[in-house]
């Protein structure tokens, strides 16, 4: 009995670290745009806490280039170790020629530690307050800026895409508490910009973007009016139950909504969202900490959403 129940843990430990490595696309379609729009093509990427002989995940992230996104959004926890900066960019690469907007995580600023799995389940599981190594985070931030992706570090922005300009406000990782959010600009950006795709004009998406999707910044994100807002961090559980979904987020969002696309404040109509509510689509991310590299129905991935007319 002992010896059967060892087979099956063991078994267990085995496919969920096999499940690391199951890369997954999800295609996620988000009813946004004002009536009439073309469709616009928005790639989430998320938490790859790379190591530099992760060469398959390497790989796969290069490969997301193919889908031609009209925009790419990096929600954070790019690094996983003192010499990932290089093999980042690596991955990175041929996303970086296309618009794109990224914030930081906490695993961007400091490497990654052992720690107690318990410790998730506890009201509280930040980070403690001895900071572990710092890593090259300015230096991968300088190289999306250099390349033209806008750093939403506390700050507002705009972005052109597929010749249509959105508006973006973003936040430093809500999980060290580094959320300042922005005040609203001097002057009102405009609302209206000739599209290169059609011969009308279009509207302007109002983009939120986060690490941690902590409940004090998604409601900001929704009082400024946001339209769309796209999160990280969760690992959408990382170690999921089949039919209950996640056990624990690592903030203080529900588990209801640790991955995929839902409404907040509250429930939508459509199911996902809702009138007077802002669509919130939070990433399972792509990677674990290379202290718990395992996942159990929680595939890693990204997300390519499709932003249609509503």
């Amino acid at each position: 009995m002992l010896g059967g129940l060892a087979a099956v843990g063991v078994a267990g430990l085995a496919y969920a670290h096999l499940e690391t490595k199951l890369f997954t696309l999800r295609r996620v379609t988000v009813p946004v745009l004002p009536p009439g729009e073309p469709d616009l093509r928005v790639l989430h990427v998320s938490d790859l806490h790379l190591t530099p002989t992760q060469e398959r995940k390497i790989a796969w992230v290069r490969s997301l280039a193919a889908l031609e996104p009209h925009l790419v959004v990096d929600t954070g926890d790019n690094l996983a170790h003192r010499d990932s900066l290089g093999p980042v960019l690596h991955a990175l690469e041929p996303l970086l020629e296309l618009p794109g907007a990224f914030v930081m995580g906490s695993n961007d600023y400091y490497e990654p530690v052992p720690k107690n799995p318990a410790r998730y389940f506890l009201p509280d599981a930040r980070v403690a307050p001895s900071r572990p190594p710092e890593l090259p985070s300015d230096e991968l931030a300088e190289a999306m800026t250099a390349a033209g992706w806008k750093d939403l570090t506390n700050r507002r922005d705009v972005v052109v895409a597929d010749g249509r300009r959105l508006s973006l406000v973003g936040v430093d990782d809500p999980h060290l508490d580094l959320d300042e959010f922005p005040t609203p600009l001097v002057e009102p950006v405009e609302t209206r910009v000739p599209s290169a795709s059609t011969s009308s004009t279009s509207e302007v998406l109002h983009l939120g973007v986060a690490h941690a999707p902590y409940r004090r910044v998604l409601d900001r994100m929704h009082e400024d009016g946001t339209d769309v807002v796209l999160a990280g961090h969760t690992h959408g559980g990382q170690l999921c139950l089949p039919g209950v979904g996640a056990l624990v987020t690592n903030c203080d969002i529900d588990r209801r909504r640790a991955k995929g696309l839902h409404g907040w404040p509250g429930p939508r109509p459509d199911e996902a969202g809702g009138a007077g509510s802002t669509w919130l689509h939070v990433s399972a991310g792509a990677g674990t900490s290379p202290y718990a590299p395992v996942r159990f129905a929680c595939r890693p991935e990204a997300t390519l959403l499709t932003f249609t007319a509503r």
